[in-house]
């Protein structure tokens, strides 16, 4: 196919273009997820669900980076810069010979960093951490009072608050409670992800964990 000067109006249509409802025509899987959607997909190394999705635009939090539909088209569907133009566009562009202008797609707003709503109580997260998980309920106690670890109100899951050096919230991963199905987790959308679960002892020493629940296993055992 010979190559394409695309008008500054195809490629900004393009660009903010329903990935979800393109998604869906392909029989991709999406899964809605309070206002956003999570796009699942398998590679070589398993399933992954850690890709939001929001009108055209999108984010990898596994990956920490994102973009627009077009990109999106290139990095997880295997299409050209050209093609996933032609694709998103549904093969109707104005194919001008004139040198191209690009317009930079509008810059998202970025919503401030918000903690799920707390449930009233942490029953559930209690009984899955001590009965499920066996972490020790001194343990769970301890980071509930240092408002680490606790309950939200919509879904009933564990919230795991990583704080600045300050103690103020800045990142908040979500997990299902759950003991069937699939299990659910998310980075919490905005999070700062410099700032993870921790806690800070004083043998001078630095543990690394892939997990909060490994963390609290961990502390249990030791």
């Amino acid at each position: 196919m010979p190559y394409i000067n695309f008008s500054e109006d195809d490629l900004y249509r393009a660009n903010t273009a329903d990935l979800v409802s393109y998604l869906e025509q392909r029989g991709e899987r999406v899964k809605r997820v309070g206002s956003t959607y999570q796009y699942i997909y398998t590679d070589g190394s398993g399933t992954h669900d850690s890709v939001t999705i929001s009108g055209g635009k999108w984010y990898d939090h596994k990956n920490q980076h994102g973009g627009y539909a077009v990109k999106f088209l290139q990095e997880f569907l295997g299409f050209s810069f050209q093609d996933s133009v032609i694709e998103l566009l549904g093969g109707h562009c104005s194919a001008q010979t004139q040198k191209r202008v690009y317009r930079e797609p509008p810059k998202p707003v970025v919503k401030p960093f918000e903690l799920p709503e707390p449930n009233s109580d942490m029953r559930r997260v209690f009984a899955y951490l001590t009965k499920q998980r066996f972490i020790d309920p001194q343990i769970i106690s301890h980071f509930a009072h240092e408002h680490k670890i606790y309950e939200d109100s919509k879904y009933h899951n564990v919230v795991f608050v990583g704080m600045d050096e300050n103690g103020v919230p800045k990142q908040a991963s979500v997990r299902s409670t759950l003991s069937f199905g699939k299990t659910f987790r998310i980075t919490v959308a905005n999070s700062d992800t410099k700032y993870s679960f921790s806690h800070f002892g004083n043998d001078e020493k630095l543990f690394i964990f892939e997990a909060p629940i490994d963390m609290l296993s961990f502390i249990t055992l030791y």
